[in-house]
């Protein structure tokens, strides 16, 4: 993909979606957004977030095809990877970046207290727990209720 346009176009083609009916919802003329996609005009960040709007895609992931805002430090180019990959729908995209930013969030933070206990509770590798008593199915006995 060389330009912005072929990128809009490319979504636009995706989400099934007429020139005609992508520039009135993004209230553009017919012959700009046109020109836009064949990469003879480019388009300001403004148009771009009303494209996206019409696409139903975010405007982030335009501003970073159209090369107007990096992608966020420290991310080695997976959001924009995931942003404009062309095999997946805007709902799959949103997902990822979503369950990419949570792991990137977790992995941040220092142990709680809780993690730390669990983990020392865990027997090591080379052992093999042995429960205290027979589960019961009693409260309290360790055993899954379910």
């Amino acid at each position: 993909m060389n330009s912005i346009g072929d990128y809009i176009r490319q979504q636009r083609e995706q989400a099934k979606i007429s020139l005609r009916q992508l520039a009135d919802q993004a209230g553009v003329s017919n012959p700009y957004l046109s020109q836009i996609e064949r990469g003879l005009r480019k388009p300001s960040a403004e148009i771009l977030q009303q494209i996206a709007k019409g696409l139903r895609i975010s405007a982030e992931a335009l501003y970073v095809q159209a090369g107007i805002l990096e992608d966020r430090p420290g991310d080695s180019g997976v959001r924009s990877a995931l942003l404009t990959d062309p095999h997946l729908t805007e709902r799959q995209k949103q997902v990822l970046v979503e369950i990419y930013e949570s792991f990137r969030r977790e992995s941040q933070k220092p142990p709680t207290a809780e993690v730390v206990a669990v983990i020392r509770d865990r027997p090591a590798p080379d052992e093999t727990p042995v429960p205290d008593r027979p589960a019961t199915g009693e409260p309290g006995d360790g055993a899954d209720p379910e």
